[in-house]
Order: structure tokens, then C-alpha cells, then sequence
């Protein structure tokens, strides 16, 4: 498998550093508001490249965080944690907020079929391997301290600007001395910080009673669940200049070595001319999608029809389509129900060789999804059964729950048997009028010579 790797800006063969074993770790959400269709789109690529690696024969262990402290309100180090605004906003304790927001994006992950990671981490549960971690930076000489807290001495660390590809210089130029005039250098950054007595989520330290930098919480967790060296560090292309950035000089400079070797992120959700987000007003969360009749599993669909690393535009129009391209992909399973299996099965490998290529080649799901087209073309074209068996094969990839029927509501199901008892009593007029009023509602009874089944119109 190949994949395309930030720090080095180039597609690489997938070696893992323990053989067949891949080690994943995933920024996870901050719970302090509901997640948005933006963010999903990261966690569905995380989760398509868990299923790849998987499907390819790879062991995978999946680590995710959840980020409930020392996450503020710029992404660096200026201004109020994300969680005590939330608390305030709500008037609840930033641990509460943290459980509730936690618990709404597991419940839309698994609408969208987002498997579970092997390890779920909480920031706040791992406040002591933080602690240790920066003892161990600061060991090295890393450090040195401000009034705000403990500080990342970024200059001490010549590689920093390699995975964002950042000009030090123009940053030192441009430098805003607000944020903390005893600072080194305008890129050094907080690994503790004091000094906030309002602050409601804080613990004792070395460097004084405070709490964590956002980017420590990272580091921590992913060396303490996969250990000092990990193959491979998903998030969104937001987190490369900042957070990501940060993370590797602070994993260098407690292990002397590269402890990430393949960082992936995917590109921007994009709503008309700039990118989704909270703080562009323009949110739409997977609960919106439902109260406008759009399955989540669409929105899975629309996010295979583009590559992880180009923005894919988020429209009504592109949304209904994906909503059409997955009832189309489960009709070639209702039609298979009255086939049988073909003999031939050649054509049937060689779309198996073409897709796997496709999704080996860093997770080119377009060019998956064309063979998938094409196996339900040919499929339907041969009427073999085994093309909806494959079809369900890829799906383990696919994540569109394919094998699982879209159950109508029960009272389309009573009027489908309503409408039967017609048709067994001869009633054709009544039973006309009953198919048009399921029609109405959004749904089409068809006949098989193994009785009725609905699908949606």
C-alpha cells in the first residue's frame, strides 16, 4: 500500500514498523458543541483508511483522543478553554458538557458507520503522562519558563518548520508580543500553563498548580497507547502548521527520534467559497441532514466521490445525487434476490484486482467507486448473484451497510400488506390506490414471484 505522506510531500510504500501490524492515532474531537459534517468528513478518512488496511490483511490498532481540556479558543495559547466556554454558554460544569458532547458524536459516528477505535483516550484521564512527558522535554533542555507557564523553546528543535513547511522568519517578523512578550520566539508554545486562577479544570504540577497545553495531550496519549515510534497520524490539513507541527517537536525532543512516520490529513469540507466550520458560522450537523430526509449514510457515499486530500464541496445537489448513488448500489442486492450464480467468475476477479489497486493506492476511493459502478452495471447486465456477494465484499471498505435492509416505516410495511390482501382478494382498484399512497409517501411496492418488497421512490 502506498500513501501520501505530509512531512515528506510525497506518495510512500507503507512499511509499518511492526510487520502486518499498522498503528494509527487520530486527533479526536474537542466535546465542547456538536461536531459538523466538516468534521466527519476527517473521521470518515480515518476510519475508510482503518477499513483499507484491514481489507488489505493488516492488523490495525486504532487510537483516538477526546480533547475535554486545554483546548482554547484560538488553537494556541490565547484565550478561554473551549470546554469552560461551553460550560458557561450552558450553564454546566465543563465535565458535564465534555459527556454530553462526547456521547452526540459517538451516536453521529455510528449513524455514519464510523467504526469504534481500538482505544478511546480522554485528555483529563491522562493528566500524569502528560506531567511525565514534559519532565522528560524538559530534561532535554526543551524548556524554559514564562509567566504564563512552561514554555517550548521551538529554536532548540531545527526541524520545526518541516511539516508545515512554515518561514520562521516572516513569523519572527510579523510576531504579535500580546500573547506573551517573554517568549524566545514567536513559535515557541505552552506545555503547562499557570498562572489562571479562574480557570475550573486544573492539577498540581512541577511548574505549578495549572493545566495542559493543548498539544501535549497528544503526544502523551500516542506514545502511551502505541508506544515511541507509531506508523501512521491522521487529522485535518488545519492541524499541520499549529498542532501537528507542535506535537513532532515535542515528541522529538522527549525521544531524540522521529516518533511518527507517515503523517496523513485530509483536505476541507467546502461550503460555497470557504470551508465549513464553527467558527464560520455555516455548521450542518448530521441530526440536520436527518430532519431534511438525507440519510447520514449519504453524506459516507459523497465522501468517497473525492479524493481525502481535495476539498470536496458540500452541496444540495451533490448531496441528493450520493443519496440516489447508494439506493442504486442497494438495488442491485434487491434485484439479486431472484438471480442466481454465474459460472464465469473472471470478470468477477478482475474487478476484485482493480479496486483493491485503487484503494492501495493512498486510498483512491473515486477510482473504487468507478469499479464499483462498474461491477453493478455488469452485474445487472449478467444478472449474477455473485456480483452483489463481491458488491458486499467491498463494502467492507465502503462502510455503506449494504447487507443491511433500508426497513420502510411500519406503517408503509401495513399499507404493502394491505395492498396484498387486495391483490389476494382481486380488489384491483383498492389495491392501486393503496400503491399510490405508498407512492405518496415515498416509497414503491414492487412483486417478485417471492412477494412484495419496498424500496424507496
Amino acid at each position: 500500500m502506498k500513501v501520501f505522506n505530509t512531512l515528506t510531500r510525497k506518495k510512500e510504500e507503507l512499511v509499518p514498523v511492526e510487520p502486518g501490524r499498522v498503528k494509527i492515532y487520530t486527533c479526536g474531537p474537542t466535546v465542547y458543541w456538536f461536531a459538523h459534517v466538516g468534521n466527519f468528513r476527517a473521521y470518515v478518512f480515518a476510519d475508510t483508511l482503518r477499513r483499507v488496511l484491514e481489507y488489505l490483511g493488516f492488523e490495525v490498532r486504532h487510537v483516538m483522543n477526546i480533547t475535554d481540556v486545554g483546548h482554547l479558543t484560538t488553537d494556541d495559547d490565547l484565550g478561554e478553554d473551549k470546554l469552560e466556554a461551553g460550560a458557561k454558554r450552558e450553564g454546566r460544569t465543563p465535565q458535564e458538557i465534555a459527556r454530553f458532547y462526547e456521547e452526540a458524536f459517538f451516536r453521529d459516528a455510528e449513524r455514519l458507520n464510523i467504526l469504534k477505535p481500538t482505544v478511546v483516550c480522554r485528555a483529563t484521564e491522562h493528566i500524569p503522562d502528560m506531567i511525565e512527558l514534559i519532565k522528560r522535554i524538559e530534561k532535554n533542555g526543551f524548556t524554559y519558563r514564562t509567566s504564563v507557564g512552561l514554555i517550548f523553546d521551538t529554536s532548540r528543535y531545527p526541524d520545526y518548520w518541516r511539516l508545515g513547511r512554515l518561514n520562521l522568519e516572516e513569523q519572527r517578523a510579523g510576531a504579535r508580543v500580546e500573547v506573551d512578550p517573554e517568549r524566545r520566539n514567536p513559535s515557541d508554545f505552552a506545555l503547562w500553563i499557570t498562572n489562571q486562577p479562574k480557570h475550573l479544570m486544573q492539577w498540581d504540577s512541577p511548574w505549578g498548580r495549572g493545566f495542559p497545553g493543548w498539544h501535549i495531550e497528544c503526544s502523551a496519549m500516542s506514545m502511551c497507547y502505541l508506544g515511541e515510534e507509531f506508523d501512521i497520524h491522521t487529522g485535518g490539513i488545519d492541524h499541520i502548521p499549529v498542532h501537528h507541527t507542535n506535537e513532532r517537536a515535542q515528541n522529538f525532543a522527549a525521544t531524540g527520534k522521529e516518533v511518527v512516520h507517515y503523517w496523513m490529513h485530509n483536505a476541507f469540507l467546502q461550503l460555497g467559497d470557504s470551508r465549513m466550520g464553527k467558527s464560520e458560522g455555516n455548521i450542518i450537523t448530521i441530526s440536520t441532514l436527518m430532519e431534511q430526509g438525507v440519510e447520514p449514510l449519504a453524506f459516507r457515499y459523497l465522501c468517497h466521490t473525492a479524493h481525502y486530500r481535495m476539498p470536496l464541496n458540500f452541496t444540495s445537489e451533490a448531496l441528493v445525487a450520493a443519496q440516489h448513488g447508494l439506493r442504486g448500489l442497494r438495488e442491485l442486492g434487491l434485484n439479486a434476490q431472484n438471480w442466481s450464480a454465474g459460472a464465469d467468475r473472471v470478470w468477477l476477479d478482475t474487478l476484485r484486482k482493480d479496486f483493491q489497486s485503487a484503494v492501495a493506492d493512498d486510498l483512491n476511493m473515486p477510482q473504487a467507486m468507478a469499479v464499483v459502478w462498474e461491477l453493478v452495471r455488469e452485474g445487472n447486465r449478467r444478472q449474477d448473484r455473485n456480483a452483489w456477494e463481491l458488491l458486499l465484499e467491498f463494502d467492507r471498505v465502503l462502510g455503506l451497510r449494504l447487507g443491511v435492509a433500508e426497513d420502510a416505516p411500519l406503517p408503509v410495511r401495513r399499507l404493502a400488506e394491505e395492498r396484498e390482501a387486495a391483490r389476494r382478494a382481486k380488489d384491483w382498484v383498492k389495491a392501486d390506490q393503496l400503491r399510490k399512497e405508498i407512492f405518496s409517501q415515498g416509497w414503491i411496492v414492487e412483486d417478485t414471484r417471492d412477494g412484495w418488497r419496498l424500496k424507496r421512490a
